[in-house]
């Protein structure tokens, strides 16, 4: 197991981080809240979305967060993409101090890439890009796959389609992963609110290079809601979406860095990322150096001329 793909040691120990202890007053109470920015008017209880942008874009981007991560994540490049586009950040309910609402139960990721296709259709978006980090980049495949007229374009940050894979190695598949994947989930779900925070900011330095840009993460982290984070773990660990990619229409491209691992290669971490992407034809993978899991912090520049190349 490899801590670079992010969420993988990071959401085990850190991410999931306490219970809503400390949610954020305004996410409390979003559909109100004024962040120099509005929220659409869509009702879900799996996500909110914030929106920014002119009043007459040439074009939508829908923006989507890792594992209790905030769509925060997202500032910088909305601060330079929203005069020209209407960005789209959302915000996955238990996650960075929102209520967990319809997401304390059951599954996480799949009734939000159902209720993000909802939301394309009822806000009349036109093949709008879809951007998605790490457990967003999941997300983002599922929307493209299983509603693929609804993607114009598809970029994957720092995510493979199959997580199990990382835990229980080539060979393994959805059903082989259980094990470890409620193992994981269940002790997420037990550890004490204390420690979870204590690892939060040792676990938020291996995904994060730049310290500067840690604090947000961590204060995500924390103020999550410990059972919506070990229930996406879970799930995460247990989806194997290679056999849906080939039904993806939209250009793809996945941005990623080197696994975290003193062991693993550039060459290693390129020819896992080639053989998970092998069954979805065109892919452009492209590995970003000098950056760990939050490529948009540590290498925001590159990362910005990544997404605007691919914009064009």
């Amino acid at each position: 197991m490899n801590r670079s793909l992010a969420f993988i040691a990071a959401a085990i120990l850190a991410t999931a981080a306490t219970p809503a202890l400390a949610q954020h007053a305004d996410h409390a109470g979003h559909a109100g809240a004024d962040h120099g920015h509005q929220h659409a008017d869509f009702e879900s209880g799996r996500f909110h979305v914030r929106v920014d942008g002119p009043e007459q874009p040439i074009g939508d981007i829908i923006l989507i967060p890792g594992l209790s991560s905030s769509p925060e994540v997202w500032d910088g490049l909305t601060e330079a993409l929203k005069d020209r586009y209407r960005i789209h950040r959302i915000h996955v309910q238990g996650f960075a101090g929102a209520p967990a609402e319809d997401n304390a139960q059951g599954l996480v990721a799949t009734p939000v890439a159902a209720d993000l296709a909802r939301y394309i259709r009822q806000e009349q978006l036109d093949k709008p890009v879809v951007i998605g980090h790490s457990m967003g980049g999941t997300i983002a495949m599922m929307l493209a796959a299983r509603q693929p007229t609804l993607v114009g374009k598809l970029m994957v940050v720092d995510m493979i389609p199959f997580m199990g894979a990382m835990f229980g190695g080539p060979q393994a598949t959805a059903q082989s992963v259980q094990p470890m994947a409620d193992m994981v989930a269940n002790g997420m779900r037990s550890s004490p609110p204390e420690a979870w925070q204590t690892q939060a900011a040792q676990t938020i330095a291996g995904m994060i290079n730049t310290e500067a840009a840690r604090p947000g993460p961590i204060q995500d982290s924390v103020t999550s809601d410990q059972n919506v984070a070990a229930a996406s773990m879970r799930e995460l660990i247990t989806t194997d979406l290679r056999p849906e990619l080939a039904r993806i229409t939209a250009p793809t491209e996945v941005l990623y860095v080197k696994f975290n691992d003193a062991r693993m290669t550039n060459e290693m971490t390129d020819g896992i990322y080639q053989a998970s992407f092998a069954t979805l034809p065109g892919v452009t993978l492209k590995r970003i150096d000098d950056s760990a899991h939050f490529i948009m912090l540590d290498q925001p520049e590159r990362f910005l001329a990544e997404v605007n190349a691919f914009l064009e």
